[in-house]
């Protein structure tokens, strides 16, 4: 059996990785090829090309690099044509993975989606193409199923492959590392920019404002930056420098350093899940140019952007014309405060942090709050679950439909 995976952000890599490793430990015949990471390599998959170095977020960007996009999607229908394929999987990267499950179909090659896109929050009218392009779309948040099935698309909730990573980590964790950051004076605040260059670029700017204003109120807290590459860090180290703040810059240690955290800033992303794993308080600042606000607040379909706030919402996709508040109706709710902005929030951010670093009570509430959601949704076995359906389903050749939406 051949499967075709297409893969192209860093946490899709990982997502990737787990799911070949138990796609191989239930066959170890499959083949594993495509375009994906280097954890996938590792795990087994043979690479056409490492596409998460071109993990890209905006349109210009994904403009100036299309001329290769166009080449990676002529490389895989070559693929498809000069080689039997059983099954293509696709992981989030959903402007490029469109293409690649359009041409998979063309061949007659059954299409998974694994991870489906956001479409409830961005571009509900493109359900569509997940009905027309992908057999099985397999969601790792708890509404997204129906969110799907009521469009029309046979969707399973299978779970989030990142509680998986959670148990895998505990026996990699560094614990010697763990254990010198929870031994030093002071209450760590872990600031968590992002995986993606630009994201870092867009956020510790803003970060660093923050730290500012805690490192005047709480002076004993300590803080740390989790860089995802050599490369952040080093562009991290300029702005640390020049800002005089006492900041360490690690590389390689998100994990150890969220759970050493007292609290936690944080870039949005799936990064909030984990820190909901673990019960670490955090709050959310995503600072954009006011260009992407203003498109963002009139695209977005959800009530929040982070996803930890949404699995806890009673209402996930209600609308408010107002920002996140919490004196605002359900506010008080949400575990993880957030600003998406465009302009100035460090102060309410740096607010939250020392309410967290001088306040036990508030504290032990937002711990018992995360422990609360973590102990119905943080639940590891996505990557299994999903390894099974994928088998069975093929092997079974047992692929159906669902009722068309009317």
């Amino acid at each position: 059996m051949k499967i075709f995976f297409s893969v192209g952000e860093p946490s899709g890599d990982l997502h990737g990785s787990n799911l070949i490793r138990e796609m191989l430990h239930r066959d170890n015949s499959i083949e594993c090829v495509g375009f994906g990471g280097p954890l996938m390599q590792q795990a087994g998959c043979t690479l056409l090309f490492d596409l998460t170095q071109f993990a890209v977020m905006w349109f210009v960007k994904v403009l100036l690099n299309l001329h290769r996009f166009i080449g990676f999607a002529r490389q895989a229908e070559r693929y498809f044509k000069e080689n039997s394929v059983d099954a293509v999987v696709l992981i989030d990267y959903p402007g490029f993975n469109w293409v690649i499950a359009k041409k998979a179909k063309r061949h007659g090659i059954p299409v998974f989606y694994y991870g489906v896109p956001q479409l409830w929050a961005w571009a509900p009218w493109r359900i569509r193409k997940m009905r027309n392009r992908v057999d099985y779309a397999l969601c790792k948040l708890p509404f997204e199923e129906k969110w799907y099935r009521d469009r029309g698309c046979n969707a399973r909730f299978v779970g989030h492959p990142f509680f998986d990573e959670m148990e895998n980590q505990k026996q990699t964790i560094d614990q010697e590392f763990l254990i010198r950051q929870r031994e030093i004076p002071g209450k760590l605040v872990t600031l968590l920019p992002g995986s993606r260059q630009q994201e870092v670029e867009g956020q510790l700017k803003w970060f660093l404002k923050a730290v500012t204003t805690v490192q005047r109120e709480v002076p004993d807290s300590r803080f740390a930056i989790a860089s995802f590459n050599q490369t952040q860090a080093d562009y991290a180290s300029k702005f640390v420098a020049k800002s005089g703040l006492n900041i360490e810059i690690h590389v390689g240690r998100t994990p150890e350093l969220m759970q050493a955290a007292h609290c936690c800033l944080a870039c949005s992303g799936s990064v909030s899940l984990e820190l909901m794993y673990h019960h670490t308080p955090t709050v959310i600042l995503y600072h954009v140019n006011r260009f992407r606000y203003f498109l963002g607040n009139h695209l977005i379909r959800a009530r929040y952007i982070t996803l930890v706030n949404l699995i806890a919402s009673s209402n996930p996709f209600l609308r408010t014309k107002e920002m996140w508040h919490p004196n605002l109706p359900g506010g008080e709710d949400i575990p993880m405060p957030e600003y998406p902005t465009c302009t100035d929030k460090s102060s309410e951010v740096a607010d939250h942090l020392i309410q967290w670093l001088t306040d036990p009570q508030c504290f032990a509430h937002s711990v018992e709050h995360l422990k609360t959601l973590a102990s119905q949704y943080a639940t590891s076995g996505a990557s299994r679950r999903a390894a099974e359906f994928i088998l069975t389903t093929l092997t079974q050749n047992t692929i159906t439909d669902v009722p068309q939406a009317a």
